[in-house]
């Protein structure tokens, strides 16, 4: 904490993004909820205290959709955070996320000469993310699973589960633009505000998408034994698109983008 107060007394920033986390796959945060749970917290305590300390007047905390509830079959809203049962592979990430957003709104409250508020994006990929095995989200472990499968010459990959769970997936680069964005209508934002696409694909068409991209042409099976997490996480995204927000790549232009830097900067590499 003191580090982070001295960091922003000597910056003095009329606004902060938060978006310093622990993050993982399935695989990660199944291994480790306790590291999850409190690394997590501690980065936005730390970050809010400070920015209430220095009375910086604008924050932005950047949340994460694992916070609202696993068991709703519609698009989320963000009134259905802290309204239900979390999804248990990434519950530590889940309570950790939803608390630091809860917090910005009490500051807010507390303190009306600063406002805090909070963005939930969908999952996102993109260049510069993990392409570990072990603590990868799902398009970069599936780029490096296709891009292994082509060169060992594999005729057949296997996807966790059925292969129908959806998925609403945000190229990080346009969730970036769209941050902006919001830096820009900041005072226009609700407390609290969904970022995303507003549709989802299924597992199966995700790996599709990436087969074509990387020119892995062999078959899938599915391995049903392994967990999948959520079988739908949508977000409703109109008050996103009330401000004129959106994305503008294509999944395919997305996935494209980020083989090529996995194939620059993690292929081969020493």
């Amino acid at each position: 904490l003191g580090e982070t107060c001295s960091f922003i007394s000597e910056s003095r920033p009329e606004l902060i993004v938060h978006a310093a986390g622990k993050v993982g796959g399935i695989q990660a945060n199944i291994g480790d909820p306790y590291g999850f749970f409190t690394d997590n917290v501690q980065m936005g305590i730390n970050v809010i205290k400070a920015a209430l300390k220095v009375k910086v007047p604008k924050l932005i905390n950047l949340s994460s959709s694992c916070s609202y509830p696993c068991e709703l079959n519609r698009p989320l809203r963000e009134s259905d955070i802290f309204d239900g049962k979390l999804e248990p592979t990434n519950e530590g990430y889940a309570i950790a996320k939803a608390a630091i957003s809860r917090l910005c709104t009490f500051a807010s409250r507390q303190f009306p000469e600063c406002s805090f508020k909070s963005l939930v994006p969908c999952n996102l990929y993109g260049k510069y993310d993990k392409f570990g095995e072990s603590n990868s989200h799902m398009i970069p472990a599936v780029i490096r699973k296709l891009h292994l499968a082509k060169v060992n010459g594999d005729r057949c990959v296997t996807i966790w589960g059925d292969g129908q769970a959806r998925r609403e997936f945000l190229y990080a680069a346009d969730f970036a633009e769209m941050v902006e964005s919001c830096i820009r209508l900041f005072d226009k934002i609700p407390d609290t505000m969904n970022i995303g696409l507003g549709f989802d694909y299924s597992i199966d068409e995700y790996y599709a998408t990436a087969a074509k991209v990387v020119g892995y042409t062999g078959r899938f099976m599915h391995d049903t034994s392994k967990p999948v997490g959520m079988r739908r996480k949508l977000l409703d995204v109109s008050k996103q698109k009330q401000l004129g927000i959106s994305a503008v790549r294509t999944l395919e232009e997305g996935i494209q983008e980020t083989y090529e830097h996995f194939l620059e900067s993690h292929w081969n590499k020493p």
